[in-house]
């Protein structure tokens, strides 16, 4: 049975509210097919009737579970790959050229999924900076409970791995797990994750010299887009990267970013 209008209506309002993501007609199915198991495990006989709890008894429980089942959580290892090369020929050099020696690189993975992106990051890194451990701090948010809890852990399953991650690199920073492979702890002690919902005030963080925030502006309207770039830009210094998804860019959005090429793909830096 497909979603009725009134409670795809109150989902996509509530999800917009809590999140600022735009669900526009025409994802009923989405929406259905996100939380028919978040129905099931509440004990509802269907979507129905898990929207007709959560618009009748709200609790703050059910919203992030609703909220969060909605959120979109694709990644993969190298996504789009030339972002990650680019920090190994052009961005890392350049940064340790401007820092002095005992400065850290300061890194902000933004909408990091269960952690691949950060940990992409942490592996580039320890093959080209020196003393990497001691030079590069990676912070990895994402709006979903679930997938900071997941980047904290460190460990993919097979299918996980495979999608994307080149066998030598398993091998040099992965141990196996029972069935699942866990990221080398001198990977781990670079990456700190914590939950953030990039629609609400940041708390105090930063400054950071690079940002990833790929392949979730997409997801906000216009108005969002400029509030997120411009609070973003905020916490960047003044030489820093910004690097968004192949979809994506600040041109006619927020014209505090001057575009940079890199190689086949491109990066953003901040105007000051």
């Amino acid at each position: 049975m497909s979603l009725a209008a009134a409670d795809f209506g109150f989902v996509a309002d509530m999800v917009r509210r809590e999140s600022a993501i735009v669900l526009a007609p025409g994802k009923e199915y989405l929406v259905e097919a996100r939380l028919l198991p978040l129905a099931r495990r509440a004990g509802a006989s269907g979507v129905a009737e898990l929207v007709e709890k959560a618009r009748r008894n709200p609790d703050r429980a059910t919203t992030q579970s609703i909220v969060e089942a909605l959120t979109t959580n694709e990644t993969s290892w190298f996504r789009d790959g030339d972002p990650f090369s680019q920090l190994g020929t052009t961005v890392f050099p350049q940064l340790l050229a401007a820092r002095g020696a005992g400065e850290k690189l300061r890194f902000w993975s933004a909408a990091c999924s269960s952690g691949q992106e950060a940990y992409t990051i942490a592996m580039v890194a320890s093959d080209t900076v020196p003393a990497a451990g001691s030079r590069l701090s990676i912070h990895a948010t994402d709006l979903s409970v679930e997938m900071v809890e997941r980047t904290r852990a460190g460990r993919f399953s097979q299918l996980e791995v495979n999608r994307g991650l080149p066998a030598p690199m398993l091998v040099r920073h992965f141990t196996r797990a029972g069935a699942e492979w866990e990221v080398a702890p001198a990977l781990r002690a670079m990456v700190t994750a914590a939950q953030l919902n990039l629609a609400q005030p940041f708390p105090r963080m930063g400054p950071f010299d690079v940002v990833f925030l790929r392949n979730v502006l997409i997801y906000f309207d216009v108005p969002t887009k400029q509030d997120i770039l411009r609070r973003v830009r905020a916490l960047m210094r003044p030489d820093g990267w910004l690097f968004l998804g192949a979809a994506e860019t600040t041109l006619g959005v927020d014209a505090g970013w001057e575009r940079v090429a890199l190689g086949r793909t491109s990066a953003y830096r901040p105007l000051r």
